[in-house]
């Protein structure tokens, strides 16, 4: 049973359409609407997370042949490996911390100001698990455990898109839905820096190209031909043996990275298609949740959420965050840390959601500097947390975004001076 619920409630596809579900059951919808809207609300998920996946492979052959060209040893922050690494020693904990979690979200939207209801799924799970995984070391009984878990797990979950908010509806334009994704540290950051460096700045949407390169408006245009470079730069270093060998099944390997790109570019396509269809069916089903439980409540949702306001700095942040990684790689082991390998996928998600950010408010300086920051955060705080999780026999991996890192690397702290 325990594992039924950990999969409903980590998937979410399925939870977000159970919210939807229930949103247009209070609004007395006709059965059809109820039928199509459910539907269609899971429907944008699955798309988007078709997309992701088709992203993340492209991705993950770019790494292989980033690593084997530059030679690079170290620990790739990865949030689903070391959860299931962690599920296995403190998994039933986890699941009553991630129920209870959610149920202190919808008690805090109801009775608090704060009016979010967190959508991402594995998000949730993610964080329950890092607050499990440290508080267990304590000394603690399982029920203290829980219970005190899923209050601070309820707690962030409305107050992190609460910070976020305001920077959210700069970048939006309204006031429909919040951000619901555990990297909010890095998107603050780089909202903040934007106004320092680049405040009333000209977009990274208003860039100007000649009438001869006006095809580069097109976003899907423009990341392939990006990635497509940057294929072929880590290609000629990796050299041709290594990848017609052991990855292209001999095709030749400038014609296999150019495809790469395209994938790449396609995955992008595909999230933003769902999207917007997810967009479009989940605000109007949220009213009835609004109206009959929950007053203004606002659906927190996953970070491509954002992606369709500025598409080229989505772009834009990804280069830079992953920028702000390699420098970070060098500097770490430094000064006594970790070595921590740029992680394509969170550099991307992650990155791009602080280029959109750091765009609301310092155009495209602040997409630059803020996105480079961020990348500089999930660098340095994993290398830190990764210390600390070592000490709690998770040794070897570590978790990725901001807000992991600074959850993780407190509540280490408050372990530390109460014991």
């Amino acid at each position: 049973m325990i594992k039924f619920l950990l999969d409903v409630l980590s998937d979410p596809a399925i939870l977000i359409g159970i919210f939807a579900l229930s949103g247009l059951l209070l609004q007395k919808a006709k059965i059809s609407d109820v039928i199509g809207g459910t539907i269609k609300t899971i429907l944008g998920f699955v798309i988007l997370g078709a997309g992701a996946q088709i992203l993340i492979g492209s991705l993950d052959v770019f790494r292989q042949v980033f690593d084997h060209a530059y030679g690079l040893k170290g620990t790739i922050p990865n949030n689903e490996g070391i959860t299931a690494l962690a599920l296995k020693e403190v998994g039933s904990q986890t699941a009553y911390v991630m129920i209870l979690g959610m149920v202190f979200n919808l008690l805090l939207a109801r009775f608090t100001p704060l009016k979010y209801i967190f959508l991402t799924g594995h998000h949730t799970l993610f964080m329950a698990c890092l607050i499990v995984a440290v508080l267990s070391t304590g000394g603690y009984s399982s029920w203290s455990v829980v219970l005190f878990g899923g209050a601070l797990l309820g707690c962030l979950m409305v107050v992190m898109p609460a910070l976020l908010q305001p920077l959210t509806r700069k970048v939006t334009g309204s006031d429909n839905f919040a951000l619901g994704h555990f990297g909010s540290f890095g998107y603050l950051a780089a909202g903040w820096i934007g106004v320092l460096v680049g405040k009333n700045g000209r977009s990274t949407e208003d860039i100007k190209v000649p009438d001869s390169l006006r095809f580069l408006r097109d976003t899907s245009i423009s990341m392939a031909l990006t990635m497509a470079v940057l294929f072929f730069v880590v290609s000629m270093a990796a050299g041709s043996d290594y990848i017609e060998q052991n990855l292209s099944g001999g095709v030749n390997f400038i014609v296999y990275g150019f495809k790469q790109a395209l994938t790449f570019s396609a995955g992008v396509y595909i999230i933003l298609a769902g999207v917007r269809l997810l967009i479009s069916e989940i605000v109007p089903a949220f009213k009835g949740i609004s109206d009959k439980l929950i007053p203004n409540a606002k659906p927190a949702l996953d970070c491509p959420a954002i992606f369709p306001f500025a598409p080229n700095a989505v772009v834009i942040g990804f280069l830079f965050s992953f920028i702000g990684g390699l420098l970070a790689m060098f500097i770490t082991p430094a000064i006594g840390l970790a070595v921590i390998v740029p992680g394509l996928i969170p550099h991307f998600f992650t990155g791009a959601t602080a280029g959109v950010y750091g765009n609301a408010t310092g155009g495209l300086r602040g997409a630059i500097v803020g996105s480079f920051v961020n990348g500089l955060l999930i660098s340095f705080l994993p290398a830190l947390l990764l210390g600390s999780l070592g000490a709690l026999g998770f040794a070897g991996t570590t978790f990725g975004d901001t807000d992991f890192g600074v959850v993780g690397l407190l509540l280490t702290g408050f372990m530390f001076i109460t014991h």
